[in-house]
């Protein structure tokens, strides 16, 4: 199925619900999951998007360990997309990102100037 992508600008707010965690691909042998382009292990991270009134978490899968990601804190998301599944009469939706990383916090705008 078609991959959708989501504007995240859209959201008034995205917080690290559920810190990252490698995905599992064979629960029997404990083998991770791997992104067969880059070779990487996948992570999982839960994720709060908030809009207006309403928030969800959802899971978003990215290649490769998102560096400095703990629960709470707000956090950045490039590529987000949302894929449409459906096995053996299961369904549901994949989502994926191309990075997670920490929302950087704007600069004091005191700090340093001249008084």
């Amino acid at each position: 199925m078609a991959s959708l992508p989501i504007d995240t600008a859209k959201f008034t707010g995205i917080i690290c619900a559920v810190p990252p965690a490698p995905r599992v691909a064979n629960r029997e042998t404990g083998q991770l999951r791997v992104d067969r382009e880059t070779g990487k292990t996948v992570y999982q991270v839960g994720l709060c998007l908030m809009a207006g009134g309403s928030a969800d978490v959802v899971n978003v899968s990215v290649s490769g360990e998102p560096v400095g990601i703990q629960l709470g804190m707000p956090v950045a998301v490039r590529d987000l997309v949302a894929t449409p599944w459906e096995n053996d009469g299961r369904h549901g939706v994949a989502f994926r990102a191309a990075e997670i990383r920490p929302l950087s916090a704007p600069a004091s705008a005191g700090k340093g100037a001249a008084q």
